[in-house]
């Protein structure tokens, strides 16, 4: 069928699916993708970093929670585009430009869910903890931080797979890993690279989901799906264990 070959020829044919083009540009392919899950990673990472005071800040002060919410909201609707062009007179044209952008965007994501993770701790769990002598510190990084990790990570999962997805927008400044070849295809409707490439950035978004899934059920055990009274049973010896 006109369009699907994978055979010898298939790249003049200018076939969608084309092992010809996997085989003579594989190191094209592995270098584009690994600077898609370099940039990924660094800007998840960063956000990580940035949003965990702001969620902290906003926990503490409740006035400052409005001013942090509304900032991350509205710099996550700043089109990408307009957001590299602003970057771009401060970092250059380089990846600081594309994963500066995605930190940013990542924010809105983060500090909401860690900050709801946070605040979906029971207050009885804190008074307990308090009145085992828990600072502020150990109460933080002991009981609710652990209790509050199946939000987090879950903020953590739908940001990282978003980046995958807008990392492919750096290609503007040529940092945008997968993107630079889609966009190169599209420009010369090469139908081989803009389809392989696109395929790529589907896997490692769903590879990366489910990496983090897993994470997420290592760390957080006690979630797991149980019959309704032992996944109560668990929750309460997890709670009691966490406050001793």
């Amino acid at each position: 069928m006109r369009g699907i070959a994978a055979g010898p020829g298939c790249l003049q044919a200018n076939d969608w699916i084309c092992g010809e083009y996997v085989r003579t540009r594989s190191q094209e392919l592995v270098d584009a993708t690994l600077q898609h899950i370099g940039i990924t990673v660094v800007s998840v990472v960063i956000g990580l970093l940035v949003a965990f005071p702001l969620a902290l800040a906003a926990r503490r002060w409740r006035g400052a929670a409005g001013p942090v919410l509304g900032l991350t909201t509205v710099l996550y609707t700043v089109p990408s585009l307009a957001m590299f062009a602003l970057l771009t007179p401060v970092f250059g044209v380089s990846a600081a430009v594309v994963v500066t952008g995605l930190v940013l965007y990542s924010l809105t994501i983060l500090v909401r869910n860690i900050l709801a993770g946070l605040e979906a701790v029971p207050a009885d769990v804190r008074e307990a903890a308090r009145g085992m002598g828990y600072g502020s510190a150990r109460l933080l990084f002991g009981v609710e931080l652990p209790l509050a990790l199946p939000a987090l990570v879950a903020g953590v999962r739908i940001a990282t797979v978003s980046t995958v997805a807008m990392t492919t927008i750096g290609s503007v400044v040529g940092y945008g890993g997968l993107g630079n070849l889609i966009a190169s295809g599209m420009e010369g409707f090469f139908k081989a690279e803009v389809l392989t490439a696109s395929v790529l950035c589907v896997l490692l978004a769903l590879i990366a989901d489910l990496l983090l899934l897993g994470l997420q059920r290592l760390l957080t055990p006690w979630t797991r799906t149980q019959r309704p009274g032992r996944l109560r049973t668990r929750r309460g010896a997890r709670t009691a264990k966490v406050v001793a």
